[in-house]
């Protein structure tokens, strides 16, 4: 099946990542968002995302004006009824994506992909929402998708070869590396992350060491970009929990349990960089 027009749903800090990717590559992109002020904010997000490009030397003027033209940003899900394939970018709460998917199975055409951007959460149940189980998957992009080369695509035991041998083909055409797991908890990369971030906690939470040296300890032993507790307020303290509480709610394994300090943290709303305090303080961007 030829790809030509994506739809994206979301134009958050993902989702707005996710339309760029596309449209860079060449793809016609409709992106919705639930309003029109999110959708402008996430419109501006990509214009100043290929600007700075531009300003780099990494993008041509040319390049980035026909980038922006290949962008359409809706409010009406209505608007997916010609989109080839859809990758659903929204908060990860499994009740909103399942409610996306069964109105996509509606909308969108017959011969449409259904794919989820989340980090986590079983694929298999978006699938059973719709009548077309085997053309549902995962397409996990890493924040910021326009950098990292990541896309961790995820395979449900019901998929088709054509929905994977189509979708494989489409993330490389984005100039992603494809890694492919099947549709378990936390897939490949979560999997091996977040029981990793979630011991930083507990050590820090028992005193073991300060938020300052487990963080240099890991960027400087371990070779890490940043340290844990520095990522997990780039990824959001809520969504960290969130996630952390879906998988041990199925899989019951302690590794997955959530301290009580993530918990209170969020309860507090302390989210990490969008809230401007985490497990450190920042200049609020919520």
């Amino acid at each position: 099946m030829e790809i030509k027009r994506v739809g994206v749903v979301g134009c958050g800090l993902m989702g707005s990542g996710i339309v760029e990717v596309c449209a860079k590559a060449g793809y016609e992109v409709r992106v919705m968002e639930v309003n029109d002020d999110f959708l402008q904010r996430g419109l501006a997000r990509i214009t100043s995302s290929l600007d700075r490009a531009v300003e780099r030397n990494r993008l041509t003027p040319e390049d980035r004006d026909a980038t922006v033209a290949r962008v359409n940003g809706t409010t009406d899900l209505s608007d997916f009824s010609d989109v080839d394939f859809v990758i659903e970018a929204v908060r990860e709460d499994l009740e909103e994506k399942k409610g996306i998917f069964r109105r996509l199975d509606e909308i969108t055409p017959a011969h449409a992909i259904l794919a989820s951007n989340t980090s986590s959460l079983p694929l298999t149940e978006l699938a059973a929402v719709t009548k077309r189980p085997s053309q549902v998957l995962g397409m996990h992009f890493f924040n910021p998708a326009p950098v990292l080369p990541l896309l961790e695509m995820v395979r449900t035991f019901v998929i088709s070869e054509e929905t994977y041998e189509t979708s494989r083909a489409f993330g490389e055409s984005l100039g992603k590396t494809v890694i492919v797991a099947k549709d378990t908890p936390g897939f490949i990369v979560n999997a091996l992350l977040l029981p990793f971030l979630l011991d930083a906690i507990r050590m820090l939470e028992s005193g073991i060491a300060s938020r300052e040296d487990i963080d240099a300890g890991v960027k400087l032993g371990l070779a890490h970009p940043m340290g844990p507790l520095t990522l997990l307020d780039f990824i959001g303290i809520d969504t960290a929990l969130y996630i952390v509480d879906a998988v041990f709610e199925e899989t019951k394994d302690p590794r997955w349990a959530a301290p009580v300090l993530l918990r209170r943290m969020v309860t507090m709303g302390h989210h990490g960089r969008k809230t401007g305090r985490g497990f450190y303080e920042y200049e609020a961007t919520a």
